[in-house]
């Protein structure tokens, strides 16, 4: 990705902060505003400034500051969470309810449910009313305590329900739908010049928003898509020429199944969105694949969801659901049916067995490495919020905690480099060829 301009990573901020933090009773370390964090961390890239004596791109870090916007004495939050569930979504919400009340003293925090629709007066949703004793343990468990769904609501009802509440910073937990939709409430709420805050923190289990170096949730996913990987394995060589095909999240982004492909050796076979495959051909997948059975007599095959759809997808009768998205095709169930009818033709015994963990995964608690990261993300959001910050998200950039402009967030999406490091150890794990494009 292009490096961004310094007017790209300017955060916005309702105004000057007068009201002092309660935190520097507590002998509380302090950001030091001058301070930033690079965006590259590359010589290459950061030669040309150092010739001219420019600022190189960076962001503004997170963290707590001296003097803080809102009073926390008056002050009402709310909180929201869109989109697909994701392990870590309950220790993200209760980091932000525990550090609002224990740290900073707010009395009173909404959670609003099922998504944007919970900010729609026609919903008839209540929120509810968020205390530490309420999310005393929801980090034990999956999914979201305050629901959620898809798709957007008109702004003017949400400001609505944001005033008729007194909210002053709403914190909007989602992926890049979601964001834009936060975005787009900021920027209405800035014409009307009113003064609430939206702090965004970026979910997507898939890892794929730009200039986020790691997103909740995901490490939560590898980690329980090698148990899948184990199962095709022991499947594959139960029988002759076996092959185990598992299916894993991954739209745009082939995160997950590469890095779940590193955890597990065991696989023979990633098909990711963003290297192209064909089925047919010298060099096509299912030759490459005739091959390995031949030389080994099983095969473990890792497809992420949005791969090969350039082979399935018809242009004229595209759908979308409800948050824009396009609808993608199975591509799990077809390369099952696809193997299984090219084996038959050439008269050659196959078992395929067929897995998508991807309900079970998604559902599940996070596990510790996301656990300590959603506690402290939490922190970040009302750090941000608290001292005014708006339209932004919590990033997490070269091991440090960001402030990020929304729309840079979502301006691009952050895919898997056929280049870099992560895809060529997958290719040297897999010994798979690095295309497997045929040649008819």
């Amino acid at each position: 990705m292009p490096l961004p301009q310094a007017s790209e990573l300017t955060v916005s901020t309702l105004g000057p902060c007068r009201v002092p933090s309660p935190l520097q009773e507590r002998g509380q370390q302090f950001v030091d505003e001058t301070s930033r964090v690079l965006v590259s961390a590359d010589t290459r890239d950061l030669q040309p400034f150092l010739q001219t004596g420019e600022l190189p791109p960076a962001f503004e870090p997170a963290g707590p500051r001296p003097s803080l916007f809102f009073d926390p004495a008056t002050l009402t939050c709310g909180i929201v969470t869109c989109g697909g569930i994701c392990p870590g979504l309950n220790g993200v919400i209760r980091s932000v309810v525990l550090t609002l009340t224990h740290s900073y003293g707010v009395q009173r925090i909404l959670g609003f449910r099922y998504g944007y629709a919970g900010l729609a007066e026609k919903s008839g949703y209540a929120p509810l009313l968020l205390t530490p004793e309420v999310v005393d343990t929801i980090h034990q468990q999956g999914g979201t305590l305050l629901a959620s769904s898809r798709g957007p609501q008109e702004l003017g009802d949400m400001i609505a329900t944001l005033q008729r509440s007194n909210v002053g910073i709403l914190f909007t937990i989602g992926g890049d739908g979601t964001l834009r939709g936060a975005s787009a409430l900021s920027r209405e709420i800035r014409r009307q010049n009113l003064p609430i805050s939206i702090i965004g923190i970026p979910k997507t289990i898939d890892n794929d928003l730009a200039w986020v170096q790691r997103s909740f949730g995901f490490s939560t996913a590898v980690e329980e898509a090698t148990k899948s990987l184990v199962a095709a394995h022991t499947e594959a060589r139960g029988a002759w020429n076996g092959i185990g095909l598992v299916k894993l999240m991954g739209r745009h982004s082939g995160f997950i199944a590469a890095h779940a492909t590193l955890a597990n050796p065991d696989v023979n076979f990633c098909l990711v969105p963003e290297v192209p495959f064909t089925l047919e051909g010298e060099g096509g997948f299912l030759q490459v694949l005739e091959r390995r059975l031949a030389n080994r007599q099983h095969a473990v095959i890792v497809v992420a969801e949005g791969a090969g759809q350039e082979i399935l997808q018809d242009a004229a009768n595209q759908q979308r659901d409800a948050s824009g998205n396009l609808r993608l095709q199975d591509v799990g169930v077809f390369l099952r049916d696809r193997i299984t009818r090219h084996f038959a033709a050439q008269r050659i015994e196959t078992t395929v067995k067929y897995i998508d963990p991807s309900y079970i995964i998604r559902s599940l608690p996070a596990n510790a490495f996301d656990s300590e990261f959603c506690l402290v993300l939490g922190q970040q959001a009302v750090h941000a919020g608290m001292a005014g910050r708006t339209d932004m998200v919590v990033g997490f950039w070269n091991q440090n905690f960001t402030h990020m402009p929304i729309a840079l967030a979502v301006g691009q999406r952050k895919l898997l480099d056929p280049q870099g490091l992560a895809w060529q150890s997958v290719l040297q794990a897999t010994g798979q060829p690095a295309s497997l494009v045929g040649a008819h």
